[in-house]
């Protein structure tokens, strides 16, 4: 075969295969993880495009957890909508408000003749999630809770053991301080830790209507003695460094990792980077219980995000999406997911699988999530919540904590006021669905 032969037959096989390529039904993911995250994700969906040659997922960076929705309802309604959104807990009850927006998950697994186990998920994290009928409306993916991490090699020069209630917290950072440390505790993600975690794990109840899961006439209800009195005992442990604040959602993960602070409470999901960063032994245990609330804990709530499923797409389409969200729920691709971000395994089969795999004997304190989550069966007050412009509401509380924070109120008006403005969000929140 001559040269100018041989070069035409080559660019005809690659005109075939570029059209083979291009003949792929697409599906467009947008999320919301950056990072090492992010790339696992990219990972995800090239494992799923490999695996077959039907469909061809795309997933997309849009931004933080409030950029990625704010985009996806923008897109929406420029009918440029992507067939996946993953859009963080506190956006449910916006997503649920979206009529004809959302396309529910089991619907669309069950419509697309996709198998699909409801039973399959940890009750804690698919509940969050569900309709009174018990149909899910949107795939948990990245699930996690908030946990106490520590700095074993500080506890032990300090003499303290880990604590497991709020008195033995302010003693071992009193300990943490008076042995050279710059503080003894700090924490992220506050609203959803000190608020919204603080009640559940205590059984108290954050709002009206089963915190909003049975309508949105819902009223929130933490402005009461439990939460007013631990806050302002946290902000007294500002003296002498006990407490210190860093920041909003993780910005204060370097106090702990640069060994300034000997505790931190956030969110289980920052295993990988705490464990890539730090040069001295860790640990995560449950939150501590405050013994003046209860006798013993409830369960923690959840945190992260779900996928969700966007109408307006073609029938094909959405039987490749059901196919790709069989892939994501898998036990092996979730067990990996775990594993490496702290996430917890939404499933019991990943659970199981990890636990096969030799994983928690490896790491110890990494199955604390799941534990903490199942500690009991949800109650009304534990089972998460369900407020709108619930988003807007977290901005809120923290402007109210901070202000604490400051010295510029107590905790008495900082509560107060947050649940004032909060609700009052509420009711737009309600006129708007109405």
């Amino acid at each position: 075969m001559t040269f100018t032969k041989t070069l035409l037959a080559s660019a005809a096989a690659t005109a075939l295969m570029a059209g083979a390529a291009a003949a792929q039904t697409e599906i467009h993911w947008w999320h919301a993880m950056g990072g090492v995250n992010g790339e696992l994700i990219d990972e995800m969906a090239a494992d799923f495009n490999a695996s077959q040659d039907e469909f061809e997922v795309i997933p997309t960076y849009k931004g933080n957890y409030t950029e990625t929705m704010t985009a996806a309802i923008a897109a929406f309604r420029a009918q440029e909508q992507p067939h996946l959104v993953q859009v963080f807990e506190v956006g449910t009850a916006t997503m649920m408000a979206a009529e004809g927006a959302i396309y529910p998950v089991q619907q669309l697994m069950e419509e697309a003749g996709e198998p699909f186990e409801g039973d399959a998920f940890l009750p804690a994290v698919v509940s969050y999630y569900q309709t009174p009928e018990g149909q899910l409306l949107s795939l948990p993916f990245n699930s996690s809770t908030p946990v106490m991490w520590y700095n074993a090699d500080a506890l032990d020069a300090a003499g303290v053991d880990v604590p497991t209630t709020w008195d033995e917290v302010e003693t071992a950072a009193r300990a943490l301080v008076d042995n050279g440390m710059d503080c003894g505790l700090s924490f992220g993600w506050q609203s959803w830790v000190m608020i919204e975690n603080f009640s559940a794990w205590h059984d108290l109840p954050m709002g009206t209507q089963e915190n909003g899961f049975a309508g949105f006439d819902t009223e929130f209800t933490f402005n009461n003695d439990h939460v007013v009195n631990r806050l302002q005992a946290i902000a007294e442990m500002q003296e002498d460094n006990m407490f210190v604040y860093g920041g909003r959602r993780g910005d204060s993960l370097p106090l702990f990792t640069n060994g300034e602070c000997g505790m931190w409470m956030n969110s289980s999901a920052y295993y990988g980077s705490i464990n890539g960063q730090v040069d001295f032994e860790f640990g995560q245990t449950m939150l501590p219980l405050d013994t003046d609330v209860a006798d013993a804990p409830q369960n923690s709530i959840i945190g992260g995000a779900t996928l969700w499923a966007l109408q307006g797409h073609d029938e094909d389409e959405y039987r490749g999406l059901a196919q790709f969200l069989s892939h994501v729920i898998s036990p092996e691709v979730q067990a990996s997911w775990h594993q490496a971000t702290g996430y917890v395994p939404i499933t019991n089969a990943a659970a199981e699988l990890s636990e096969e795999q030799g994983f928690y004997d490896a790491n110890p304190g990494t199955e604390v999530a799941g534990q903490q989550l199942s500690l009991n069966e949800p109650t009304p007050n534990s089972r998460g919540i369900r407020f709108g412009n619930f988003v807007q509401v977290r901005d809120v509380i923290n402007e109210e904590l901070e202000d604490l924070w400051a010295g510029n109120q107590t905790a008495a008006e900082a509560v107060a006021n947050a649940e004032e403005r909060g609700n009052e969000l509420l009711r737009r929140f309600e006129r708007s669905v109405n």
